[in-house]
């Protein structure tokens, strides 16, 4: 085995190495879901705000880590691959589908549908 291949091989396995221990967990993917959802209704128009709807944002506000932790962690699955995860939610009547790689959340399908449909709920 020559020295290039020898390098190229330690270098591939620091990498899977490197995934391995940045694979995101479920609490990881709550996390981002709450931090998704807060971005959504941060970004509804607040200057028309009925009492009710003033109301419910600030509820989200106080209560979005334990609604979150209610709400999507039984509708989430979590397939692990050892280097990246996939997490599978059903929430909101909406499939949300995540890749979690690296410690960093792609969103793969049904987020912005999810996060529509909790805008009309709440607004």
């Amino acid at each position: 085995m020559t020295l290039f291949r020898l390098g190229m091989l330690v270098a591939a396995l620091s990498l899977c190495i490197g995934l391995a221990l940045s694979n995101p967990t479920i609490d990881e993917y709550l996390t981002f879901v709450e931090r998704e959802l807060a971005k959504a209704i941060e970004r509804s128009d607040g200057a028309q705000l009925s009492p009710e709807r003033s109301m419910v944002r600030t509820i989200f506000r106080s209560h979005s880590h334990e609604l979150v932790d209610s709400v999507v962690r039984p509708h989430t699955f979590r397939r692990n691959w050892g280097l990246v995860s996939v997490f599978d939610s059903s929430v909101f009547n909406s499939r949300i589908v995540v890749l979690g790689v690296a410690g960093r959340f792609i969103p793969l399908q049904g987020i912005d549908e999810a996060i529509v449909r909790l805008g009309r709920l709440a607004f």
